[in-house]
């Protein structure tokens, strides 16, 4: 009788359906996991901003991000978004706050102030975090 030879290859397509199931997941969930959060200067005991309060979020690397009320969710616009955005919410009479990063250059903060200023803002403020909570 005749003996039977071995293959010494692997079958490789279920490895590569398992990477490319990963690849899915990590493509989905990846946008998820940023959280977007700025980390803003501190100062004294604070009250909490009003409710229609509009936030303008300023990322470290300059990004603008704009939220219509305090629980909305941020949305990233370009400086021309921004400012036709900025002119509705001044328009509307609504308070602006600006929470710019923590590590950002001061320049910016007064760039996006002039900006607002410009449109004809009367109710704008810098968002901080309380220094005695440790928020």
């Amino acid at each position: 009788m005749r003996q039977r030879r071995q293959k010494n290859e692997i079958n490789v397509v279920p490895y590569i359906d398992v990477m490319l199931v990963l690849l899915v997941i990590f493509m989905v969930t990846s946008p998820m996991m940023q959280s977007g959060s700025i980390d803003v200067p501190s100062a004294g005991p604070l009250t909490a901003p009003p409710v229609e309060a509009a936030i303008v979020e300023v990322a470290s690397d300059g990004e603008l991000s704009l939220k219509h009320t305090v629980k909305d969710k941020a949305v990233p616009l370009s400086y021309i978004d921004f400012q036709r955005e900025l002119k509705k919410l001044i328009d509307a009479d609504r308070p602006i706050l600006v929470a710019a990063h923590n590590d950002l250059p001061y320049q910016k903060v007064i760039d996006i102030l002039e900006a607002a200023r410009d449109l004809g803002a009367k109710k704008i403020s810098l968002q901080t975090k309380s220094s005695t909570t440790g928020k």
